[in-house]
Order: structure tokens, then C-alpha cells, then sequence
């Protein structure tokens, strides 16, 4: 801290700067990566680029971001990971077009996290982890698109039912959250699973292309448990790994 009380002072970006990070995805997509740049205060000239489809402001050092951010209507994918940010403003839920939403490694608290979260319908992967979260709000439990919630490092006594029940949850990751007792948050961690209706049927009520395709699935399974594994699993977390998920102790080596 400087002297005054005063915080580090940031690097300032201006337009012209900002309008050079814009990257092309693989996909074809704008992305505006202002990513490690010490930036201490949300750059409004950003606004002036709103048609971009992804942000990135991780890593840096953004204590607030303010109602304007809803501007960028096109935007499926926001990274704010790893900021000083202790809430969410409440326009995020304008923003329906989002589909991947980071922002772990922040001081955010229950109460900063909005209702309006709620109205991201169309969202897939949510990392809260690495916060301060000692509840999450039920509401999250309505947006059905989820794929992936990360819960990590936090405070959290329990998770509520309507999170843990999506019908399209595929990864929830809640390690690290003081469970009163072990073997709940086992209940959470990495043992969601969905099971298809299941309907036996004689092998001669089935048509041919239906056999073939049950006999190759057959064959694939058997295959799958008959390999040798020569090194220990590792779990697993797409779009859900931070870079500083080790522990809290590390997170200011990764700003």
C-alpha cells in the first residue's frame, strides 16, 4: 500500500490500446484480452467496443465493476477471475447472451452476489471458487443450461439441492468448503451423474442398424475396462481449472 492510504497506482488504457488486445478466437469469435496489465479501475473507453463476444480482465487488480459492463450484449464469455472484487453489479443478469462466466479468485461474499444471476438463462460454467462465499444463492438453481459450477475454496457449510439436482450438471467442484462432516462433501465432489432410462428388450425385437450400434457400444465398454491404467487419475475440470486452485495461500503469486 502507498503511502496516503492510497492503492497501487494502475496502468491506464486507452482506446487505441484496448482496440489493439482484440484477438480472434479459433471460432471466429472477438475477444478483448486486457489480462495482466495492472489495471486498477475498470476502463470505460472498453465501452466503446461492446460488440466483442469475449472480456478478459483476469489477473489484474479491479476492485469494482460497474452497472455500464451490461453494454456488451453480445457477450458469451466473461473473465474476471483473480481482481479485487467483492460484488457483482446487478445489470450482469442483462446480459443473457453469456455462456461461460469466471470469477474466482476475488473477495466476493454471498451479498455480492445478485438475485439477478438468476436471469442468465442461457449460462454454462460458473466458477465462484476461491472467494468468500459462505452460502450460494438457491436462485442459481434456475438456470438449467449449467454444465459446470465451480464452488471451490470458499466457506460453505452446504451446498443447496437445487444447484447439486441441475438436470444438465455435468462438473461440481466443491473442495476446500468447511462440511461439517467429510462425507458430504464427498456427496458433491465429481460424483454427478446422469443416468438415461434404461429398457431391456430381446436382441431379436431389434432392428439391424439398432443391434449393430448396441454390439459397437458393447464393444467400446469392454474395450474401456479392459485397458491397463499405468498412472493415477487425475480429476478433470474443463473451463473450471484457476490458475491459483492449489490454495488460498498463493494468490497473490498468480495476480
Amino acid at each position: 500500500m502507498a503511502k496516503g492510504g492510497k492503492g497501487p497506482k494502475g496502468k491506464k488504457i486507452t482506446f487505441n490500446v484496448a482496440k489493439n488486445c482484440i484477438k480472434i478466437t479459433f471460432d471466429g469469435k472477438k475477444r478483448l484480452d486486457l489480462s495482466k496489465m495492472g489495471i486498477t479501475t475498470f476502463p470505460k473507453c472498453i465501452l466503446r467496443l461492446s460488440d466483442v463476444d469475449e472480456l478478459d480482465l483476469s489477473r489484474n487488480m479491479i476492485k469494482k465493476i460497474p452497472d455500464s459492463i451490461s453494454k456488451f450484449q453480445n457477450l458469451r464469455w466473461l473473465d474476471l477471475h483473480s481482481n479485487y472484487i467483492d460484488r457483482l453489479p446487478e445489470s450482469i443478469g442483462q446480459m443473457t447472451t453469456l455462456l461461460y462466466l469466471n470469477v474466482s479468485n476475488n473477495r466476493l461474499t454471498a451479498n455480492g452476489l445478485p438475485v439477478e444471476l438468476n436471469q442468465l438463462k442461457n449460462i454454462r460454467t460458473v466458477n465462484l471458487g476461491l472467494n468468500h462465499l459462505d452460502s450460494v444463492p438457491t436462485t442459481l438453481g434456475a438456470l438449467k443450461e449449467l454444465h459446470e459450477v465451480g464452488l471451490h475454496d470458499n466457506l460453505l457449510n452446504s451446498v443447496p439441492t437445487s444447484i447439486s439436482k441441475l438436470p444438465k450438471l455435468k462438473k461440481l467442484n466443491t473442495k476446500r468448503n468447511p462440511f461439517p462432516k467429510a462425507e458430504e462433501a464427498d456427496t458433491f465432489i465429481d460424483t454427478i451423474k446422469r443416468m438415461e432410462n434404461l429398457y431391456l428388450v430381446d436382441e431379436k425385437d431389434l432392428c439391424g442398424t439398432c443391434l449393430r450400434k448396441c454390439q459397437q457400444a458393447r464393444e467400446k465398454l469392454n474395450k474401456i475396462k479392459n485397458m491397463t491404467v499405468t498412472a493415477p487419475k487425475r480429476a478433470i475440470f474443463s473451463n473450471l481449472v484457476s490458475p491459483n486452485s492449489m490454495a488460498k495461500g498463493s494468490q497473490e503469486d498468480w495476480r
